[in-house]
């Protein structure tokens, strides 16, 4: 499987990288995007083709979410390519409600997309399978119902973890024990000193799960424009001696 960062900049898009995107594709299945947020969808357009991916959120903050109505046109009205079959979505339980509003067409409506995506709610510690793909999401620690999210592809054995947006806690290291790629939110920067509480992490917070978790690639994500990626860089490498990698939008990792 291949993992593309579609996007990845922290809280708001920036001129060169959207917000938050991931795809995970297959040579024989459908893709699994995780996340779509502001400018992801038109990364995902220069890939493949939009309709063949399985949608899943960590949760619904509009950096990570507000491309999902242009995804639903795409897939409706397309004149050529429109969907040809339902794809399965997952998402906190309120999803259906907070995204059919954003693809309704009037206020106070809400689209009913079930014609598109068959929806199920999370639930912290339940495996999901979707295709060849077991999928278990973590509650994380964010203002609003936000998860972690482990990805085993079962015929490889090879394992995703993404942070979504989280506060540093040990409870995530069962999320991430032993990946092969741990996608890491350091929104914080160097430090979290003067920062709000229970919103997310800094780089050496990231760092020091991906030791605890003894993951093998911990990626960063979720930088805001206006942090400085060295230092937050640097902060991960005093408490993770493997291979980190700064996320950029399209960069690539074979698994």
């Amino acid at each position: 499987m291949k993992l593309t960062i579609l996007g990845c900049s922290g809280s708001v898009p920036s001129p060169n990288n959207p917000a938050s995107g991931y795809l995970v594709s297959f040579p024989d299945a459908p893709s699994i995007v995780m996340d779509l947020g502001p400018g992801t969808f038109a990364a995902l357009q220069k890939i493949q083709d939009p309709c063949d991916a399985h949608l899943t959120f960590s949760h619904l903050h509009a950096d990570h979410c507000t491309d999902f109505p242009s995804l639903m046109v795409w897939r409706r009205f397309h004149p050529d390519a429109p969907a040809a079959s339902r794809n399965f979505m997952f998402g906190p339980h309120d999803a259906p409600t907070h995204l059919g509003r954003m693809s309704a067409d009037h206020i106070d409506e809400v689209d009913d997309f079930s014609d598109s995506f068959a929806f199920s709610a999370w639930e912290h510690g339940k495996r999901e399978l979707i295709d060849d793909v077991y999928m278990t999401p973590f509650h994380a620690i964010h203002p609003i119902e936000a998860f972690s999210l482990r990805m085993e592809h079962a015929k490889t054995g090879k394992v995703i973890c993404y942070s979504g947006d989280t506060a540093y806690t040990e409870d995530l290291v069962p999320a991430a024990q032993n990946a092969d790629i741990f996608l890491a939110e350091a929104a914080w920067g160097c430090e979290t000193e003067g920062r709000p509480q229970g919103m997310h992490m800094s780089g050496n917070q990231a760092g020091r799960l991906a030791t605890l978790a003894d993951v093998k690639k911990l990626v960063l994500v979720h930088l805001q424009p206006w942090s400085d990626p060295q230092s937050t860089l640097d902060a991960a490498r005093s408490e993770f001696d493997g291979e980190i990698v700064l996320g950029a939008p399209g960069r690539e990792f074979e698994l």
